[in-house]
């Protein structure tokens, strides 16, 4: 990324703009201060001008970022939390927003994902082995497998 080099009320006016559009992680918002050429102290002192003016809130960036992943990528818990935590986002946030995640929302979709991954693997014969695939695709989508082996319980 190219720097800028603009000045500190161009950058504000810029970052306000970059806030409203959608809501973005404090470390998002350093970052791009930063590709604007500005310096530690003045990137601060926007950063903390946007929080006051309400257009920077981790804990909405959060709960809007869990939200979202889970119902537009089906993402399940675990990974939600591991990308949160790569954003620089507070674990009291972290909890906070996978807490909004309604469970019984949740658990249809883990089963639906289940059933779906399933119904993929028809031609595979052997249930061990189909059993296992179904559980790496929900690790991988991030569920828990307290909650995957529960699903495969019922299932069966």
């Amino acid at each position: 990324m190219a720097i800028l080099n603009i000045g500190i009320q161009e950058a504000l006016k810029k970052i306000t703009h970059f806030c409203s559009y959608q809501e973005r992680s404090h470390q998002e918002v350093r970052d791009k201060l930063y590709g604007f050429g500005l310096y530690k102290d003045q990137v601060e002192e926007i950063v903390m001008q946007l929080i006051q003016e309400d257009y920077l809130n981790e804990e909405r960036y959060a709960t809007a970022f869990a939200g979202g992943k889970f119902r537009m990528k089906s993402w399940g818990k675990v990974k939600i939390k591991y990308e949160l935590k790569q954003k620089g986002i507070s674990d009291y946030c972290i909890k906070k927003a996978l807490a909004d995640i309604d469970e019984d929302a949740y658990l249809a979709k883990t089963t639906q994902l289940y059933e779906g991954k399933l119904k993929e693997l028809t031609k595979e014969k052997n249930s061990f082995v189909r059993r296992k695939k179904i559980q790496n695709y929900l690790l991988q989508k991030g569920y828990e497998l307290s909650i995957i082996n529960e699903i495969m319980k019922t299932a069966e």
